[in-house]
């Protein structure tokens, strides 16, 4: 795996990207002069985690043979902003499930997802709280 960045414009705005050539933007806070021209590498973190847990319950439900017909995945986060550096205090993150899921099988992939299988879930949870939660929506 390999990730190449280069600076566009102002002191803090890159552009990051991968091995197949998929780009993304990044810059700082305002308030130490990123121009919001992009992600902040904290929100990349909780997108990372959005992703790799999405992907997780995604396939997980696949295999479990659900008719999971759409998925919205919701994250709010808290810091440590007392702290040097500012880690994350609290993720809560919300899966949005569409479909004929049962509750048993959501509970279950749920349980799996966050204990085996998303990495990145396994790494800030060593310094965070994660709670999830989820609404299904019948239909």
């Amino acid at each position: 795996m390999e990730i190449n960045l280069i600076r566009k414009s102002g002191k803090f705005n890159f552009e990051a990207e991968n091995e197949a050539g998929f780009t993304v933007e990044l810059d700082a806070k305002q308030a130490i002069g990123g121009e919001g021209k992009g992600f902040r590498p904290m929100e990349m973190l909780l997108i990372g985690l959005g992703g790799c847990s999405g992907i997780d319950m995604v396939n997980i439900l696949t295999k479990q043979k659900e008719e999971l017909t759409d998925i919205k995945i919701n994250i709010k986060a808290t810091r440590k902003e007392e702290e040097v550096p500012a880690i994350f205090d609290v993720i809560d993150i919300q899966f949005n499930l569409f479909g004929d899921v049962s509750v048993q099988k959501v509970e279950r992939a749920l349980q799996m997802t966050f204990d085996k299988y998303c990495s990145v879930s396994n790494i800030l949870g060593r310094s965070a709280t994660i709670n999830f939660t989820y609404t299904i929506n019948k239909g």
